[in-house]
């Protein structure tokens, strides 16, 4: 595929920010229709044959021209959502900010997005039209433009490629083939306004190089930093969706370097941010390998959870706190306790973790002190516990990350391993922390005056 790109180079017809596209035809590119799903080839088509101009347009071009597997197919066309609308029956309208319409023929949902532009005009709709806080941010975006203007307001340049299936070419507007080639992420126009536009851009820089293995380019970089402040005026739920295409995108630890790098990750997790120059290091190496352990299930096709990935992140501020609980007199239990709703409580506010995350995470973090304590008939309730097993790989995390544990994880597999005869063995012989402790004397009961 790159081939045919640098084909395409060497006949000096790539640009950049010219405002015009340069259509690129079939001979330089290896795109065709048939790689495009037949639902979003059906949309073009309808738009098209009722006198709309339609594109394939962003990821799935972009991910296609690297020869991987596009995963959504989004349009973009100059049809207002409202006549979008009236062409397809099994369709709706949906958001405020930006409307677009999902059309849908069989379970694939084809989101579909009229052409947008910068300009603050007023438009027929009053409801329509553009609104910035004195940040510069943008909090309603509906001003409809032309093909030009959509492409000007993408965020990067190798998403600001459009394709029409019906006569097979690319229109690129910003030198996305020559990124793509070059393998750099670079962001539209000035960077700094368009980050302070809206902030979750610095984290789609981000995530972007992470995933496709690309640098970021110099100039897109350099403002990144000084505006990493500016997340804090994104709303706490779309920040969590943002953080969990960074963290569970098999790329987590490529994306936390890069968020670190750029002082984004200590806005994310701000509790945690702090610590990951603590004397020994423990913090930066749990993290790192969470997010390894992540990466690597992912990849294997295996179940992970956000519930998990949040466990891990915050658990140092929660060790942290609990340890000055404690030393304030209160029992191991209690320290605990009150340090994970606070700790939780803090970060929420940053990036709403749905309470069926946040249960989860306080179930593995209560086992962390129930783990060691395994003697009697504690370990078979224990490993009868709902959430043993995301306890039990958060103690091999720890463990993987210089913890001492005292051999704790190795134990628990062995365990685990075992016939019953065996497990009730090493239940009895094990010794649990705590266990040397006097029991209170139970008071006897007096003999009954009441002769038999």
């Amino acid at each position: 595929m790159l081939e045919i790109i640098s084909r395409f180079f060497d006949k000096g017809q790539s640009q950049r920010d010219t405002g015009e596209p340069v259509i690129v035809t079939s001979e330089y590119h290896s795109l065709s229709p048939k790689m495009i799903s037949r639902d979003a080839r059906k949309v073009v088509e309808v738009l098209q044959d009722a006198g709309y101009e339609a594109y394939v347009v962003g990821g799935a071009v972009r991910d296609l021209l690297l020869g991987l597997k596009a995963k959504d197919f989004d349009v973009a066309t100059d049809a207002k959502p409202a006549e979008v609308k009236s062409l397809f029956r099994r369709s709706r309208i949906i958001g405020r900010r930006f409307q677009i319409v999902h059309v849908q023929f069989s379970r694939e949902i084809i989101e579909v997005t009229t052409f947008r532009s910068n300009e603050n005009k007023s438009n027929d709709n009053r409801k329509n039209h553009r609104q910035q806080t004195d940040s510069g941010m943008l909090t309603r975006d509906n001003v409809f433009g032309s093909l030009t203007d959509d492409a000007s307001r993408r965020d990067l340049t190798i998403n600001a490629m459009y394709y029409d299936p019906g006569d097979n070419s690319i229109h690129d507007f910003a030198d996305g083939l020559g990124d793509i080639e070059k393998r750099i992420i670079r962001i539209m126009g000035d960077p700094a306004t368009r980050f302070r536009e809206d902030p979750v851009r610095m984290l789609r820089v981000v995530r972007f190089a992470a995933k496709l293995g690309f640098t970021i380019e110099p100039r897109t970089g350099k403002p990144m930093h000084k505006l990493a402040a500016d997340l804090e005026h994104v709303s706490p739920p779309r920040l969590f969706d943002e953080t969990l295409k960074l963290f569970m995108s098999g790329q987590g630890l490529a994306s936390f370097w890069l968020l670190h790098e750029y002082g984004l990750f200590e806005r994310i997790i701000p509790q945690v941010g702090g610590m990951m120059k603590d004397t020994n290091g423990l913090t930066s190496k749990l993290i790192q390998q969470a997010f390894t352990n992540t990466d690597l299930r992912i990849r294997a096709e295996k179940r992970v959870t956000p519930a998990f990935i949040y466990a891990a992140l915050l658990w140092p501020a929660v060790q942290k706190l609990a340890a000055h609980y404690r030393d304030r007199g209160n029992s191991a239990a209690y320290a605990l306790s009150k340090a994970s709703g606070e700790v939780i409580a803090k970060q929420i506010s940053i990036t709403a973790i749905p309470r069926r995350f946040t249960m989860p995470m306080r179930e593995i973090w209560d086992l962390q002190l129930l783990l060691p304590r395994r003697g009697g008939h504690r370990a078979k309730r224990l490993a009868e516990h709902p959430r043993f097993r995301a306890a039990y790989d958060f103690v091999l995390l720890r463990e993987q990350a210089g913890e001492e544990l005292s051999g704790l994880g190795d134990w628990w597999t062995a365990y685990q391993d075992a016939s019953e005869d065996m497990q009730e063995q090493m239940s009895r012989t094990v010794g649990d922390p705590g266990s040397n402790r006097k029991r209170r004397n139970r008071r006897k009961p007096k003999p009954s005056s009441t002769p038999e």
